[in-house]
């Protein structure tokens, strides 16, 4: 535990600060030995929800950027167990994080989105983890035609239909926030840097 956690962290392990940032997060990952391809998911989902924050902060929205950074790095951390999104709150939730507990324990079921008038920070996590493949922004197309085709081999078709309507949803949302910025999220997500994305201008 590097020394800034032990400064943030009591001798009870409850969570001092307001949310973790970067470093106190991958920290937190290694400690619970999270894979490093999770970990590259975790770092793109992050990037994602953060550049989507700030752009929209930029046209008048309060999203906590902090709070999206740390939720998207903690979200899949315990992805490789049954029921990672409980597993994975209620680590955060011993240690004080409720809010990111929060996101991460809806994350795989969130339905439906806010209206843009109404998003929060799980809205863009959820959204960014629908746009993720992987360890980079894919965008919701091909995104989907892996869920599908993945579902395919594992001998499971019949999910097909539900697949495409939470696809149908997602889109709805993604059109939104497009015409309300002016710009496609691909467009948006050209240049994200998936290491440092909190500190690019």
């Amino acid at each position: 535990m590097n020394t800034m956690m032990k400064t943030t962290i009591s001798n009870t392990g409850i969570w001092q600060g307001r949310h973790p940032d970067r470093q106190q997060c991958l920290q937190m990952l290694e400690d619970y030995h999270t894979p490093e391809h999770v970990i590259g998911h975790c770092k793109a989902v992050a990037a994602v929800g953060y550049t989507l924050g700030r752009a929209l902060n930029e046209r008048g929205f309060r999203f906590d950027l902090d709070l999206i950074l740390a939720a998207g790095l903690l979200h899949d951390m315990a992805r490789v167990e049954d029921m990672h999104w409980e597993a994975a709150a209620k680590y955060c939730e011993a240690r004080g994080l409720r809010q990111e507990a929060a996101i991460i324990r809806v994350h795989m079921t969130y339905d439906p989105f806010n209206d843009l008038e109404h998003l929060d920070e799980t809205d863009l996590i959820c959204l960014a983890d629908r746009t993720v493949l992987e360890d980079r922004y894919a965008g919701i197309d091909r995104r989907i035609d892996y869920i599908i085709n993945k579902a395919i081999r594992q001998g499971h078709p019949e999910h097909k239909p539900h697949i495409l309507r939470k696809k149908n949803e997602t889109k709805v949302l993604i059109d939104s926030i497009e015409a309300f910025l002016g710009c496609t999220m691909d467009q948006l997500m050209e240049r994200i840097d998936y290491e440092n994305v909190e500190h690019v201008k």
